[in-house]
């Protein structure tokens, strides 16, 4: 059941044909759809169109097809197709699998030429953008963008009576799952829903997005049950990430970037992420940028936009990046060409230029590995530093391992000035697993702010006035002791 609903992409072919731009490449996963909005495009501007696939050949809207299946031949020709004060358009699916050969290129090459004076445009349809370096400068590249809203609103009310159709908050459930699936996608899914439930059923789609995600490559969605209340102190913290994604100021188009977490490792910055999609009712979107990197020339920096605007699809959610450092690390080294610094820049661009609901959580262990651009104003709402835990909240993460690992909670606890919340939950996992007391379980952990104390404490100090407090409002400000008391400390916990 095919939806022809004008698109972006009808006013950019529209305003690029009539400025006589001959070279089209439409990036699109739904070829039968941008070809439906192009016809139609056609039709109501009176011009001509031509479509070719390797099994259809040249087909003709005007004439019989005929069975043209060499691509060389059908881009030969248009030249024939040109009519005194008409405009046409030769449509080619998949093209990008025979655009290599050298009679391709340069007949191509050619007709791209010749079409700005006999207004003959030449039309590409693809998945992938590839083409050859002595076409790159001929094209231009145009988007086929994923379905809206409304237009999955009204793929759903053609499968549904009126009387079943969701309305209010279902309705918006119902399309917050359904965003960034491609048309016959979103299609699929609700019929499926339709057969598991016999109704339009926001838990099927999400199912269908994360296998749609996997498929990709570049993305996972992250379904965990994680709740902020699980997450011993970062009071600051929190309520700074709830109030920003509930603020009613969205429709006045102010809408929250994220926040950047620097911390220690294991001191929550991962968790607060997961569990901060799932508390507001937004999907988690995990972006693995090694998983970004290809082996083909360009390769890189399109899986990147091809990356970024999925999570544009995907808002309202929340978008994580963990351990960003790590991610762009060769950022302005030349082992790699440059691939990570222009991936790297896009990746800047697109956090402050973004204008979709996506609330950006970034976390990094060391500062000192990410160019000073990354972290300057209206790429994050704020930059957090997330500390060793304190007494306070070390003994409310202590009460819940001990609930969770089924531990006794009158036994003594063992020495932990050093520890984070990940050697608390390590430790009582050890102390189920082999059946030890909490304090014996201990003499397995060594704590990170021991094995690294001079990089926690360098780190602490860089923090110091340049990060916001996840306890209290305003700047966090380093009370670390000296390093020789903290190994001294450390020694001593190992001895309990």
């Amino acid at each position: 059941m095919a939806l022809f609903t004008p698109s972006t992409l009808t006013v950019q072919l529209a305003e690029h044909i009539r400025a006589a731009f001959s070279g089209l490449y439409v990036l699109t996963h739904e070829p039968d759809e941008a070809l439906a909005e192009i016809r139609r495009l056609c039709i109501d501007e009176r011009w001509n169109l031509a479509t070719w696939d390797v099994l259809s050949g040249l087909s003709v809207a005007s004439g019989p097809s005929t069975a043209l299946g060499d691509p060389l031949a059908a881009v030969n020709a248009l030249a024939g197709m040109a009519g005194p004060d008409e405009t046409t358009l030769l449509v080619l699916r998949n093209f990008h699998r025979y655009v290599g050969g050298a009679e391709v290129i340069q007949a191509l090459e050619q007709q791209l030429v010749l079409g700005q004076s006999l207004r003959t445009f030449v039309v590409i349809l693809a998945p992938i953008v590839q083409l050859p370096v002595e076409l790159e400068k001929r094209f231009v590249l145009l988007d086929h963008p994923l379905p809206t809203r409304e237009q999955i609103q009204q793929i759903a009310s053609q499968l549904v009576p009126i009387r079943d159709f969701p309305h209010g908050a279902e309705l918006d459930r119902l399309l917050d799952a359904a965003a960034g699936l491609t048309r016959i996608e979103a299609e699929n899914a609700l019929a499926l829903s339709l057969v598991r439930t016999d109704r339009l059923d926001p838990a099927t789609l999400w199912e269908l997005k994360a296998q749609a995600l996997r498929k990709q490559g570049l993305l996972s969605l992250y379904r965990g049950g994680e709740r902020l209340d699980e997450l011993g102190g970062l009071t600051a913290l929190k309520a700074f990430c709830l109030r920003a994604l509930g603020s009613t100021r969205r429709a006045a188009g102010i809408l929250p970037r994220g926040v950047l977490l620097l911390g220690v490792p294991g001191t929550g910055k991962s968790a607060l992420a997961k569990a901060l999609g799932q508390e507001t009712g937004r999907p988690t979107v995990i972006l693995d940028v090694g998983a970004l990197m290809g082996s083909l020339v360009g390769q890189s920096e399109e899986r990147t936009r091809a990356a970024l605007r999925s999570i544009d699809a995907l808002a309202p959610c929340v978008c994580v990046i963990d351990e960003v450092e790590k991610a762009f690390a060769g950022t302005g080294g030349a082992q790699d060409s440059g691939v990570t610094t222009r991936m790297f820049g896009t990746f800047l661009s697109w956090l402050s230029d973004h204008d979709s609901d996506v609330f950006v959580v970034c976390s990094a262990n060391d500062i000192s590995r990410l160019p000073p651009e990354f972290t300057r104003a209206e790429r994050f709402d704020g930059t957090f530093f997330l500390d060793l835990p304190s007494p306070e909240q070390k003994a409310a993460i202590w009460q819940q391992y001990v609930t969770r690992f089924q531990l006794d909670p009158d036994q003594r606890r063992p020495s932990d000035d050093l520890w984070t919340g990940a050697e608390v939950r390590a430790c009582g996992r050890l102390a189920a697993l082999l059946d030890l007391p909490l304090v014996e379980a201990a003499r397995h952990i060594v704590p990170v702010a021991a094995t690294a104390a001079e990089s926690v404490d360098r780190l602490r100090q860089w923090a110091s006035g340049r990060c916001l407090s996840t306890e209290v409002a305003g700047f966090f400000s380093s009370q670390a002791a000296p390093a020789s008391s903290r190994r001294r400390v450390a020694r001593d916990s190992f001895r309990n």
